[in-house]
């Protein structure tokens, strides 16, 4: 009995941009029970006032193309520009208080430990 082929997935992430939209544009590149990884194109979209981002998941995030700050609930500020990346505990408030237009983020989300 033969084995069915499998392709391995593959893409550009500087291809294929979406046009600008009315608000971020997340695109999930890979994604299994543990792990999802997304590229976010942001055209300048900022957190609405008073939101803050609370996620159950911890997150690693580059930016890859542009300029942005993030903002923590603890009152810390980060200046990011291109190649710039943080990594966010589950549960870490932060908010995005600017992005350049341009902006492209590259996203890792993983299933946080529950101990």
């Amino acid at each position: 009995m033969t084995k069915p082929s499998v392709r391995p997935a593959r893409g550009n992430l500087f291809t294929e941009l979406p046009a600008a939209a009315d608000g971020e544009v997340f695109e999930t590149l890979f994604a299994n029970p543990t792990c999802r990884v997304e590229r976010i194109v942001s055209f300048g979209h900022v957190s609405p006032p008073g939101f803050w981002y609370e996620q159950e998941e911890d997150e690693w995030v580059v930016l890859l193309v542009g300029s942005a700050v993030l903002a923590f609930a603890d009152g810390c500020v980060l200046d990011l520009r291109a190649g710039g990346w943080v990594s966010l505990p589950a549960r870490c408030r932060h908010r995005v208080e600017s992005v350049s237009q341009d902006a492209v983020w590259l996203a890792v989300h993983c299933r946080a430990d529950k101990a």
